[in-house]
């Protein structure tokens, strides 16, 4: 696997068509969504591109230029979010954070993400634009199923390595219900992103509501006892 963003031009068809696949190696196509422009880095949106989703990747291609085309493995792609805050970036969007091999050797390197000349070994953050704002929700959920299928290879497997936790309100839920108490009810506005790394966050969101009812609960008996010593 290659760390970070890559260039990616192979296409079917006489380079016309849908990005060349790894079939050999069980990569599969899982989505397909025209009209999403990229932006890499600080730099500005290039023209709108169709994006490809595969079991293994993130392809956009541009509809301008044939030759032009970006890839990034899931395994690079540290976090991704539905981003709607226009005073966090004008257009909603898929955000990513993407490790590079800068992030691996501890290099602080410097960042060429406003040059003219792009060098997509520096770019770690990525965002896609669909020209449809409607389409985030599938996007994210595309994305949160294809990077189960990447978990991060982990010396400890079985201990809780990988891609361990979600923001999504109802993946959290589905969460408590396998744990202690499913009583607690997340808000589904607080949908935020997925992370490609520990079950920190999250699982401390999820105690924190789980440990308040609790709390609660026990106060509520103290009480009871209380009242039934008085009589």
């Amino acid at each position: 696997m290659v760390l970070g963003l890559r260039q990616f031009s192979q296409r079917t068809g006489d380079g016309a068509g849908e990005p060349i696949l790894d079939a050999n190696n069980g990569e599969e196509l899982m989505h397909v969504q025209p009209g999403v422009a990229i932006a890499l880095g600080s730099r500005t949106p290039e023209a709108p591109g169709t994006l490809y989703i595969s079991t293994h990747q993130v392809i956009w291609l541009s509809d301008v230029e044939r030759n032009k085309g970006y890839a990034v493995d899931f395994l690079s792609i540290s976090l991704h979010a539905v981003s709607r805050d226009p005073e966090a970036y004008p257009s909603p969007c898929i955000y990513a954070q993407i490790e590079t091999v800068a992030d691996e050797e501890g290099s602080d390197g410097s960042d060429s993400e406003c040059d003219e000349t792009l060098d997509l070994s520096k770019v770690k953050e990525m965002r896609l634009v669909p020209s449809d704002p409607n389409q985030l929700d599938t996007l994210f959920e595309v994305f949160c199923e294809c990077a189960e299928l990447n978990p991060e290879p982990s010396e400890e497997e079985g201990e809780g390595g990988g891609h361990d936790w979600v923001f999504s309100a109802d993946m959290m839920e589905r969460e408590a219900g396998e744990g202690e108490d499913p009583d607690w009810h997340s808000n589904p506005a607080t949908s935020i992103g997925y992370s490609n790394g520990e079950h920190e966050l999250a699982q401390n969101v999820l105690e924190l509501q789980i440990h308040d009812q609790r709390f609660e609960d026990a106060e509520e008996m103290e009480h009871q006892e209380s009242n039934s010593g008085h009589h």
